[in-house]
């Protein structure tokens, strides 16, 4: 499966330095070491990647047909080329070479759009646009480009089926059709998208927005020791399906003391920077953790996992925090979710459809004194721009409350643009606020991991509203916001800049 927009994962991985914990490290420095021998991450966002190379880990699951197909799901979207007859004097020119700048566009799209296929139309005349739209069931969107201006109805005709459509304009050609078109669509609460960029990757991201729901409507999440939501599927299509303890303990059982755990196991501690509190048992126990979620994933044919950790552990019902395993799946770009927080779960999947990375779920700790907020948690990723980035440094710890089994503590990179949101389904809203990362905080107190962000807007605000919307937020790498609000349009929900 592909990892996001490729563009928007060059601008940020091409950086040549990159801060943690306060100290400059260059971008190659970051791999950890002798990371050759362990794992080789492969970017498969609907499904854990598997294990490749001549490791001992070679004999891990591989993904299942299921987690595969979801991978592998093509979005189907019509791409309308609107524009006049050339031999009229209107924009963009005379005898302008339509045919010639379709050819291109289009090469250029299809070049930034992973599991998108474009199917060309071409639409100058309100009869054509008709002809388009009876012929399109089969379609999951549309892409209209205004190559030109048209002055008809046919973004009307073609917005008024329903099905999501990005507006595009080729910019100093369709501009005035353009922007009518799209202000009329919106003020009539369509399921519709503009976008007016030089980029041709910002049209591909909008697109890709349709790709994505289309993806969540394929998944399942599993949700253990916990009640299921049934508002996903009903919102979204995404099963969340009930697992008990037992089942994930039985996998736990198979996996704890054989050799994969232990390669596993060793796999971590030697990329670890150090490795603190947690006994080697431990360690061990956590990667027989990893094994297992593995495994439940692929017997139920899953794409991401909830588990009630702290009431699984407190209450005996599993004998592992399921922290690293977690971290191990981040950073695959698989989707684990601690304290069977189903809401952030379902934001990490769609977030790692639409980007390619993973997200932080957090609690959180406001300082205002310095215009901070303070995401703290037992497990981070260590690839924050996905598993084909760099792995930026990390240490082995025990879960801070109860000084207990293992976890990780992260040393995110500084300097990096956040965005965090949360999913709220009564009202229908999404949860937003952006910051820039200043700190890994090095406190005993609390979680393990504390990325201090300094919070883009007012930190008053966002400390004032935030017990009226649930506890955590999940946290994400890179500048995100026009995709949270296209994803909110395209699905009806509004957004809430909580800062």
């Amino acid at each position: 499966m592909g990892t996001g927009i490729a563009s928007g994962n060059q601008e940020i991985q091409s950086k040549s330095i990159t801060r943690y914990k306060g100290v400059h490290i260059m971008s190659n420095q970051l791999n950890r070491p002798k990371q050759t021998e362990g794992f080789s991450r492969r970017t498969f966002m609907g499904g854990c990647a598997a294990f490749a190379g001549v490791s001992a880990l070679s004999a891990l699951i591989t993904p299942t047909a299921a987690r595969s197909e979801v991978n592998e799901i093509k979005t189907k979207i019509r791409l309308v080329f609107a524009y006049p007859s050339p031999a009229n004097p209107i924009w963009p020119n005379i005898d302008y070479d339509f045919d010639g700048h379709n050819k291109e566009f289009l090469s250029r799209l299809q070049a930034v759009s992973p599991g998108i296929e474009y199917l060309p139309a071409i639409v100058m005349s309100t009869d054509d646009a008709n002809k388009v739209v009876e012929n399109d069931s089969e379609v999951d969107g549309y892409l209209i480009y205004f190559a030109g201006c048209l002055w008809g109805n046919a973004a009307d005709l073609i917005t008024d089926t329903g099905k999501p459509a990005v507006i595009a304009d080729h910019l100093f050609a369709g501009s005035g059709e353009f922007l009518m078109s799209y202000g009329r669509a919106k003020r009539a609460g369509k399921k519709v998208l503009g976008v007016s960029s030089s980029k041709v990757e910002d049209i591909a991201r909008a697109v890709r927005c349709i790709h994505t729901l289309k993806r969540l409507e394929r998944s399942k999440i599993l949700v253990v020791g916990g009640n299921p939501d049934a508002r996903f599927e009903e919102f979204f299509g995404t099963k969340m399906l009930d697992v008990p303890f037992k089942e994930l303990n039985d996998a736990y059982d198979r996996h704890l003391g054989t050799e994969q755990a232990k390669d596993l196991a060793k796999e971590w501690i030697r990329n670890a920077e150090k490795m603190m509190e947690p006994t080697r048992e431990e360690i061990d126990k956590s990667a027989a953790m990893y094994l297992a979620m593995r495994t439940v994933l692929d017997e139920r044919e899953a794409q991401a996992i909830a588990i009630n950790c702290l009431g699984g552990f407190y209450g005996g019902h599993i004998h592992a925090y399921p922290c690293l395993g977690f971290m191990q799946l981040d950073d695959e770009g698989c989707v684990g979710a601690c304290e069977a927080d189903q809401r952030s779960c379902f934001v990490k999947l769609m977030m790692s459809y639409q980007t390619g990375r993973p997200g932080f779920i957090s609690d959180p700790v406001i300082d205002t004194a310095k215009n901070q907020i303070i995401y703290a948690h037992c497990v981070a990723p260590t690839k924050v721009f996905g598993p084909e980035g760099p792995s930026n440094p990390y240490h082995l710890r025990d879960h801070s409350e109860d000084r207990q089994g293992a976890c990780d503590r992260s040393l995110m990179p500084l300097g990096e643009m956040t965005t965090t949101i949360e999913i709220i389904m009564d009202p229908k809203q999404i949860l937003f606020h952006q910051g820039v990362t200043v700190e890994n905080v090095d406190e005993d107190m609390a979680c393990r991991n504390k990325l201090a962000v300094e919070v883009k807007g007012d930190v008053y605000k966002l400390m004032e509203g935030w017990d009226a919307r649930g506890w955590h937020r999940v946290t994400f790498y890179g500048d995100f916001k026009r995709e949270v609000y296209n994803l909110a349009t395209l699905k009806g929900f509004e957004i809430v800049e909580e800062a």
